[in-house]
């Protein structure tokens, strides 16, 4: 009876006629006697069909069950397509430019940009190049430093790696040297602009102090709330005054527990770098009466500490930084075009002009950095 299989309803009827016919059965098998003796032919035919009946129940049961027990199956959505591009940018403002313990505007105001596009070879392995401008205020008037960098960045475990390289353009300065002089020290003829340009304080700097560093960085986080890491920087020709330039630095951040702030999506950390910049020997522009060929720069240390704050795609932090650079060899280093004399002498700084660039200072920048495939989705 293939037709019972689709059928609930008659599997129904089918149960109700087999309990009636059982209930029959009962009573013959009790009560049914003729003469004495048991009807056993109708005892039979009964039995035969709580059999028929049974098979057919069993088989519109399970047939009905089954039914009730199917799912239509539920497509899976496909994964994700893996986008292996990105890019990242942001600008910000702050109220002194600090560079390695040193202002790079004059202790006034500076904004930045950056643009910075990502190719994720795979989800722990990326390569990226950037281009960025802040606004600065350098001796020989360069119009801003423009950075073009390029990279790979490697996380393995808690450990993340970073190496690559960065330049640092200064377009648009002139040439700083004048006094009446036509070569320096070291009898090297000057150029008609150098010769033309005289600073206040009797400074020197060249027309164009861009240069580059190839740079590696390792971090290594500990946990969701602290991590700490590690740099070095090299330049062969640091600033374009023909020294070389080696600076390495340790650094640390404590992030605080998101439920400082409960549901507010404020965050706040509190970070700290401690470096060494080391520099060489001039070329013969920087050189001084003592020696001629070039000025060897004191090395120094900076330091920076301070905390922030995080809301969504801005960052607002307070900042804490200073070198151990005396004023006079600050002064032989960036050429301070407002460094006035204060008896800074030194063998390096023969004038006694000191420079206020490489002290104390106090920073706030406002920043705001967005990604794309976490921002602009």
């Amino acid at each position: 009876m293939p037709f019972l299989l689709h059928d609930r309803d008659i599997a129904d009827h089918c149960l109700t006629t087999l309990r009636h016919l059982a209930a029959v059965g009962y009573r013959f098998a009790l009560g049914g006697r003729r003469n004495g003796t048991v009807n056993k032919g109708g005892m039979g035919i009964v039995m035969k069909k709580l059999a028929l009946l049974a098979t057919a129940l069993a088989l519109v049961s399970g047939s009905a069950f089954a039914a009730d027990l199917r799912v239509k199956a539920v497509k899976a959505p496909p994964p994700p397509a893996f986008d292996p591009w990105d890019f990242a940018f942001g600008a910000g403002i702050t109220n002194d430019y600090i560079f390695r313990g040193i202002t790079q505007s004059n202790h006034k105001p500076s904004v930045n940009v950056y643009f910075e596009p990502r190719y994720n070879v795979t989800k722990d392995f990326q390569l990226y190049v950037g281009l960025g401008g802040a606004s600065i205020a350098f001796a020989n008037r360069a119009a801003a430093e423009i950075d073009a960098y390029g990279g790979a960045r490697l996380t393995v475990g808690q450990f993340a790696f970073d190496v690559g390289a960065w330049g640092y353009l200064y377009p648009g300065g002139t040439c700083q040297y004048g006094g009446g002089a036509t070569t320096d020290f070291a009898l090297v003829p000057l150029s008609a602009e150098c010769q033309a340009n005289t600073l206040l304080n009797f400074n020197v700097m060249k027309k164009d102090v861009s240069f580059f560093e190839v740079y590696g960085k390792v971090n290594y986080t500990f946990s969701d709330y602290f991590s700490m890491g590690g740099n070095v920087y090299y330049s062969p020709n640091f600033l374009n005054t023909g020294a070389e330039g080696t600076y390495a630095s340790i650094v640390g951040k404590a992030i605080a527990p998101s439920a400082w702030f409960g549901a507010s999506g404020i965050g706040m950390y509190a970070s700290g770098e401690f470096g060494r910049q080391w520099l060489g020997t001039s070329d013969s522009f920087y050189g001084v009466p003592a020696f001629p060929n070039g000025i060897n720069y004191a090395d120094y240390n900076t330091w920076n500490i301070g905390f922030g704050f995080t809301y969504k795609v801005f960052t607002l932090d307070f900042r804490y930084s200073d070198t151990n650079l005396s004023q006079g060899d600050c002064n032989a280093f960036t050429s301070d075009h407002t460094a006035t004399f204060n008896g800074s002498f030194t063998p390096i700084n023969p004038s006694g002009v000191g420079s206020k660039w490489c002290g104390a200072a106090g920073i706030v920048k406002l920043s705001a950095d967005l990604t794309a495939m976490t921002n602009l989705k």
